[in-house]
């Protein structure tokens, strides 16, 4: 291929329409942390919807692809630290990855707009079709290959509690909708205004307005709920954050250190909790592998924490890595113990969600050469089952890292009788980088979802406490050695989506798909 050809393909991948998306996606990307500017997603798509405008169906693909591209090559960025600083890649292995990671997030957003131009040709204007494929869309992305639901566009709103109530009726994806439909109204009266033929949104402006106003009259009602008929048993519970460097976590020379650090901040939180009127703990919650080491394999490093338990007289949630024979063979657990106030283990919840290429690899088997990309980082198996771990008589659900941005494994904890969610991790893979807020940012949603308070602890930031509305009542720093000492009211366990979950996502992929169907058909016949 020559270079003439190169250029001339470049040219018509970035023409002015390519440019237009792109611009969408940086503005969608400045919506999420660290810039955070969340109001930039109610108009980040109407460059986007300009360049749409007469497009073809190639077309349409290729500029919602240019715009995905450019939103995760921002958003995604702490990628590249992750695998050169953690897992040790050249520069020339993680920045290829890191873009097909980007990539391949991008043909989702491809897919709906693809989706909505076809609707456009057989006459279904794009306030209906974009939302319902945008939603479809992401419902496919969290759960195909393993799922990755990183920046949802409804996640950019975590800090507009009266917007994010919304989420017990129909999770993220009601607000991604709501977000679609205003910039779509909103570039229509643009539009309109600047002369073109096009008539006022007249109808879909009143159907984004109604649903507008019931989304915020909805959301301070859920917000004002009152105060509580009975009074309601809570949690005394303190957040230890470590802030033990990656590269000595699992020295064996460091191990002693590690134990010193949560013994000694277990030990000034309880002090600090018994001096207050908040009275003493209830409850110590340690990070992701806390201990550097097998807690079942270890008595004597195991006692220590039995021991304080039984001293300090509080429950200790603590990660740590686990094993058992399965199948005549040894599989090892990213896993988090319960101990109880008199140093006995009331049990162990297994990480049911693992991080591809991290805690185990795809597909191993048929690509051997993959492992050694990831050596040393960890060869993992799922667990079989949400297993809610008692403290002070309350059932707790422990998400173990990226498991937080996973609504149905949220879900299935408070359906087996969760009523305090618990995620434990360790964020310091990610540097000091926007990762970390990104990665409250959607565990946050968790909180209102499922209407249960969830509080974090994590080896270096963000520890936090999230109420059942999503408020982030308190948070650390990064890399700081630091607690929190918060009391929890149980949840209410109680919304509409914990009973239907994601069923409205997926009528949306089933429009879309009918609205290809139709579109096929259509072209099929002329």
């Amino acid at each position: 291929m020559t270079l003439a050809v190169i250029m001339e393909s470049l040219r018509s991948w970035f023409d002015r329409r390519g440019l237009l998306a792109i611009a969408s996606g940086a503005l969608i990307a400045l919506s999420f942390p660290n810039a955070g500017l969340s109001f930039l997603a109610w108009i980040a798509l109407i460059p986007l919807l300009i360049a749409l405008e007469e497009s073809s169906r190639r077309d349409a693909f290729r500029i919602g692809f240019l715009c995905g591209l450019s939103a995760y090559t921002v958003i995604l960025y702490w990628i590249t630290i992750v695998m050169t600083r953690y897992g040790h890649l050249p520069w020339s292995v993680s920045v290829p990855l890191y873009l097909l990671l980007a990539g391949w997030l991008s043909l989702f957003y491809g897919a709906a707009l693809l989706v909505a131009r076809c609707g456009e040709t057989v006459g279904i204007k794009s306030a209906f079709s974009l939302p319902i494929a945008w939603v479809a869309s992401d419902c496919i992305r969290l759960w195909l290959l393993s799922g990755f639901p990183w920046a949802m566009l409804g996640h950019s709103q975590y800090r507009i509690l009266p917007i994010i109530q919304i989420a017990d009726l129909c999770g993220v994806y009601g607000i991604t909708a709501l977000i679609v439909l205003a910039n779509v109204v909103v570039y229509r009266v643009l539009r309109a205004l600047s002369g073109a033929t096009v008539p006022y949104p007249v109808k879909s402006a009143l159907i984004l307005l109604a649903l507008t106003m019931a989304t915020l009259i909805y959301g301070f009602n859920r917000l004002n709920p009152g105060m509580p008929t009975t009074p309601q048993t809570s949690l005394r519970i303190a957040l230890l954050q470590g802030n033990i460097p990656q590269d000595v976590k699992w020295s064996r020379g460091f191990r002693d250190r590690t134990m010193a650090i949560y013994d000694r901040l277990s030990r000034q939180a309880a002090k600090e909790s018994n001096a207050s009127s908040g009275g003493r703990l209830d409850l110590l919650v340690w990070p992701e592998s806390a201990v550097p080491f097998f807690f079942q394999d270890e008595p004597q490093q195991a006692d220590k924490v039995r021991r304080l338990a039984q001293e300090l007289a509080v429950s200790i949630l603590l990660g740590s890595p686990a094993h058992e024979s399965r199948n005549g063979q040894s599989s090892f657990f990213n896993s988090a113990y319960m101990i109880t106030p008199d140093g006995t283990t009331a049990g162990r919840a297994d990480k049911l969600h693992l991080v591809p290429f991290g805690e185990y690899v795809p597909w191993g088997r048929f690509f051997p050469f993959i492992s050694k990309i990831v050596e040393g980082i960890g060869d993992f198996v799922p667990g079989e089952t949400a297993r809610v771990l008692p403290a002070g008589g309350i059932k707790l659900g422990t998400m173990i890292c990226y498991e937080a941005i996973f609504p149905d494994i949220a879900r299935r904890y408070v359906a087996n009788g969760a009523r305090i969610m618990v995620n434990i991790t360790n964020d310091a893979w990610f540097g000091r980088s926007s990762a970390p807020y990104q990665h409250l940012a959607m565990a946050a949603f968790r909180a209102v979802e499922t209407r249960t308070p969830l509080v974090r602890a994590a080896n270096t930031g963000i520890t936090a406490f999230v109420d059942q509305n999503g408020h982030i009542k308190t948070m650390t720093g990064l890399f700081t050695e630091d607690y929190r000492i918060v009391t929890v009211l149980p949840g209410s366990g109680e919304s509409l989506y914990l009973r239907i979950g994601d069923l409205p996502a997926w009528l949306c992929i089933l429009i879309s798909a009918s609205i290809m169907g139709i579109a096929w058909r259509r072209r099929s016949t002329t």
